[in-house]
């Protein structure tokens, strides 16, 4: 009986003395040093629903915004992987479980981060996240208040939409960029209309009227009212089969992290480069969206049936076939052997997810009257 105890004893224990598959839930925390900068890290990890673990984590210098990640352990090897702001994290467990060696990599070169596992007491405070205007009222039928519309600069490459607060603006953009975005549709679904809707090219600056922060329905609507408004803009709908990509679940299900943002707030999908795209609280219906704005040839539908906001990155090499929505010219694909695949392969590997060809008849707008736009 002796022998055998010792027997169990000794499988329970990894070379190095390090335990085997140890219980790293709590705080930890450590520094990373970002150039002359140290920034203060904390990870909590907790147990994630269903099993397995899952954390959040807080740059404490730059925000009290935590960003949610996913967590596996093997041996004394951890790894987080914090896909919203494509961060992975990887260390080893020391011998005494209280600290983690490590190496924090983000877009750029890996950085050495050592984490402490700290008490409630030991722990650095995180700062309350940035006050979030209170939303505008769901049953708000908001317009722009005020809505500058000027050329945009000949020289000025790529485009933009963004919302900063209570501001709306865009940069380079065409009038079929508008109402791809208002509408939620490719430029395929778009009909009719002069060729300037397309080549002529604007800078929005626009505000709302009322109170508290729109939420992007009601962004949307807003814009429409500016297309009618400003660019005299009237249509009809028609329905017509075309060429899409449909989005759906792959054999092995998706590899998303839920978000851990305010389920009712818009979405992050901003382009770090051509084929990384980083995305915060974002719905399948968004990923699509900033698939068939920004970077396919054609309509994107959603077939997922996956509801609520997942935090991810997707990083992949494009083709010549992509990013005309931005209006931009990829370059020639790399000969690295260690550079990200192919877009398909890529949502395949990194998501869960499958882009597959098909034909479905889809929602197309038939431009009947349009206008240069009206002076500010």
């Amino acid at each position: 009986m002796k022998k055998l105890m010792l027997l169990i004893i000794a499988l329970a224990v990894l070379p190095g003395g390090a335990l085997f598959a140890q219980d790293i839930t709590g705080t930890w925390q450590g520094t990373l040093l970002a150039g002359k900068q140290e920034l203060r890290t904390v990870v909590k990890v907790s147990k994630a629903d269903g099993g397995g673990l899952k954390a959040v984590f807080y740059s404490i210098d730059q925000s009290g915004q935590g960003v949610a990640g996913a967590v596996t352990v093997q041996g004394s090897t951890v790894k987080i992987s914090i896909p919203g702001i494509g961060g992975t994290y990887e260390g080893k467990v020391n011998a005494d479980g209280a600290s983690i060696t490590g190496i924090w990599t983000q877009g750029g070169s890996p950085i050495p981060l050592n984490l402490k596992h700290v008490t409630d007491e030991t722990a650095w405070p995180i700062p309350e996240p940035p006050v979030r205007l209170k939303p505008m009222a769901a049953d708000a039928n908001p317009v722009f208040e005020v809505a500058t519309i000027k050329p945009s600069s000949p020289e000025t490459q790529g485009k933009g939409f963004m919302v900063r607060g209570r501001n709306f603006s865009t940069i380079n953009t065409s009038l079929s960029d508008l109402i791809t975005f208002a509408y939620g549709l490719h430029a395929r679904q778009i009909t009719g209309g002069p060729a300037w809707i397309e080549s002529e090219k604007y800078d929005l600056s626009a505000k709302p009227d009322g109170e508290g922060q729109p939420n992007d329905k009601q962004w949307k609507t807003m814009v429409q009212k500016l297309l009618t408004d400003r660019f005299r803009l009237t249509f009809h709908r028609d329905k017509k089969e075309l060429s899409v990509f449909a989005i759906v679940v792959g054999k092995n299900g998706p590899k998303l992290t839920k978000s851990v943002g305010d389920p009712n707030g818009l979405p992050g999908l901003f382009f770090r480069g051509l084929g990384v795209l980083p995305a915060r609280n974002a719905t399948m219906a968004d990923f699509a969206g900033a698939m068939q704005t920004a970077v396919l040839d054609r309509p994107v539908v959603d077939q997922t049936g996956l509801s609520g906001r997942f935090d991810f990155e997707l990083k992949w090499t494009p083709d010549e076939t992509q990013f005309g929505g931005l209006g931009v010219r990829v370059p020639a694909p790399s000969d690295d052997p260690a550079a990200p695949p192919d877009l398909f392969t890529a949502i395949q590997q990194q998501l869960g997810l499958k882009l597959q060809p098909t034909k479905a008849p889809v929602e197309v707008l038939v431009v009947d009257r349009v206008e240069k736009p009206s002076e500010n």
